[in-house]
This record gives C-alpha cells, sequence and structure tokens, in this order.
C-alpha cells in the first residue's frame, strides 16, 4: 500500500478526500491543511505527496521534501503565466487542475505509483540487463557518466512517457536528483556518450537492434531522440 500525503487548505475537499480513500486498499493517506503541518510530517516518507498551490510557498515546501524525493502532484485553480513561472522553476511529476475528481486523481496516482512497480515484476532481467546490452552494443562505454544517466532517463521514461517531453524541465532534473548532481551536467554527459558511439561507428549495430535502418553514416541522435527510442522499444518488448 502506498502513503499519499495531501496539502489541502479547503476543510470540505479534505472531507471528500478522506471519505473517497476511507476503505482504500491501494493508499493510505494523511491529511494536512497548511505546509508547515505537511513538513512536519515529511520525515516519515510518503511514496507521493498532493500539494494544492494555494498551501504556501511551492519553492519552500518543495525544497523540504526527502531524498529521495516522493512523487509530486501540484493541484491548482490558476493557470497561465502564473502557474508557468512556479512550473519553470520547481520539478513536480503531475499538475492536476481544479475542479478535479478523485477518479482521475486516483488515476494519476496510479500512473507515477503502481507502473512502475508492474515494469519491475514484468522484467528486471529486465530492465537493467537489456538496457546495458543496447547501450554496450551502440558503442556507448559503461564507464562514462553519460551511459549511467542513459540507463536511468530511459527508465524514468518508461515509467512515465510524457518525460520524454519535458526532459529539460523535467527529466534531466530527475536524472540530476537520483545523481547529485545537476541537469546541465546530466545534459552533457548524455550527448558526450551519444558523440562517443558515433565516432566508434557502430551505425549498424543500432539499426540491428531495432530491427531496420534508423540511422545513416551522417545522421546522430538528439539525447531526447535516442532516449525515446530506446524506451518505446522497451515498452513494446515487455508488452
Amino acid at each position: 500500500m502506498n502513503t499519499v500525503f495531501f496539502c489541502e487548505p479547503s476543510e470540505s475537499l479534505r472531507q471528500n478526500i478522506a471519505a473517497y480513500y476511507k476503505d482504500s486498499e491501494e493508499f493510505s493517506i494523511r491529511l494536512f491543511a497548511d505546509k508547515e503541518s505537511l513538513k512536519k510530517a515529511l520525515p516519515e516518507r510518503p511514496d507521493a505527496v498532493v500539494i494544492d498551490m494555494d498551501a504556501g510557498s511551492m519553492r519552500d515546501l518543495t525544497t523540504s521534501l526527502p531524498s529521495p524525493r516522493p512523487k509530486t502532484i501540484l493541484t491548482s485553480r490558476r493557470m497561465g503565466d502564473e502557474i508557468e513561472e512556479v512550473l519553470s522553476t520547481l520539478t513536480f511529476d503531475k499538475v492536476v487542475y481544479k475542479p478535479y475528481s478523485l477518479h482521475d486523481l486516483t488515476a494519476e496516482l496510479r500512473a507515477l505509483l503502481l507502473v512502475p512497480e508492474r515494469i519491475k515484476v514484468m522484467g528486471n532481467k529486465s530492465v537493467d540487463e537489456r538496457l546495458s546490452n543496447i547501450f554496450i552494443r551502440a558503442g556507448i562505454p559503461p564507464q562514462i557518466k553519460g551511459y549511467q544517466y542513459l540507463r536511468h532517463a530511459v527508465k524514468l521514461a518508461i515509467n512515465e512517457p510524457d518525460l520524454v517531453n519535458n526532459i529539460t524541465k523535467r527529466l534531466y532534473p530527475s536524472v540530476a536528483e537520483h545523481f547529485e548532481t545537476t541537469p546541465s551536467k546530466v545534459e552533457r554527459a548524455i550527448r558526450h556518450a551519444i558523440e562517443v558511439a558515433w565516432s566508434r561507428g557502430k551505425i549498424e549495430n543500432i539499426n540491428a537492434i531495432f530491427g531496420t535502418k534508423i540511422y545513416g553514416k551522417g545522421d546522430k541522435p538528439t539525447n531526447g531522440e535516442l532516449i525515446a527510442l530506446v524506451a518505446d522499444k522497451m515498452v513494446i518488448e515487455m508488452m
């Protein structure tokens, strides 16, 4: 059972949340009216935190999240420039706009928390061994940092496909957090790993892995293209 903390200033909505999850066998929930009470409970390490934007300073709250960081969902009635400013500086796994249904919110929690576990069960010869095989055949040496960053980035993209559409603001920061480095270093290391592979001329190995001619001698994928391509292949193999 996954533990989810809700930071929700609306008393009526907190009551609805409590009633909805009362008999849940998937989620154990705790409710907080403001960020200060939530922050005191964060050392208990919840699996996910659902934070309303009106609960207080988002920067102050998100920097208080324990490491490894729980999955975080931001809820808000605000749109446009106001919320874009928040999302440009902070990392959230998902944004859910109010009014939302608890059925839909539960689906988002399942996607964040339960799908990764399903993938883990389906194949842990799985993901790690298969990814190692792909990257080594592609000419990416395992001793360079970009190899490790690429492998983790693909695993994140398998669990949450939307990440490949938001690489700079979400995927790189998530990889950087895991390895305790910076998003810019993650980006550079992955780009370097791809350049090493292409300089070794193992293009035909790449095409053989995917069963079709994807790249020619003059082609070289971007970081995002390679991550998306490998993640998609892994998902298809595990279906």
